[in-house]
């Protein structure tokens, strides 16, 4: 093989790994969070890519936390493979490690949906889900 040929070939070589590296395929999923009303406890984000993981019936992709300044919050999601995924945030205002509600069950304390579905009730893994590709994205959502 000539020098060429040989250079050629590890070139190749390196761009084929350096496609299949970790992250090569995944992109940044960044939250915006608005109307934030209270700057106690904690703000939670979790993504989740399955309707059994909005059912909580397995685990988030990623999940993270952050105590509130202002009225607005950023969360970001890295290295999020494409696919289809859904993000819930909680802000648990009096740090009680829950999500409080009165008698009738309606949340007392801030809580929001990706695609910021118009609903009295949880909404739908359809009605919040949304797909990532493989260029960064960024969404918005209201706390109620």
């Amino acid at each position: 093989m000539d020098r060429f040929a040989r250079h050629t070939l590890i070139f190749a070589t390196l761009i084929a790994a350096s496609a299949c590296a970790p992250g090569a395929l995944a992109a940044d999923l960044t939250v915006v969070l608005r109307d934030v009303r209270a700057q106690t406890g904690l703000v939670k984000a979790a993504l989740v890519d399955s309707s059994e993981g909005w059912d909580g019936k397995a685990r988030p992709v990623q999940a993270t936390t952050a105590t509130p300044a202002g009225p607005q919050a950023t969360f970001v999601f890295k290295d999020v493979k494409p696919g289809t995924y859904a993000v819930m945030v909680t802000h648990d205002e009096n740090g009680n490690g829950k999500l409080d509600s009165n008698m009738i069950g309606m949340p007392t304390e801030g809580y929001g949906f990706s695609n910021n579905p118009r609903v009295m009730r949880k909404p739908t893994w359809d009605e919040a889900r949304f797909d990532i590709g493989t260029q960064d994205v960024a969404i918005d959502i209201a706390l109620h």
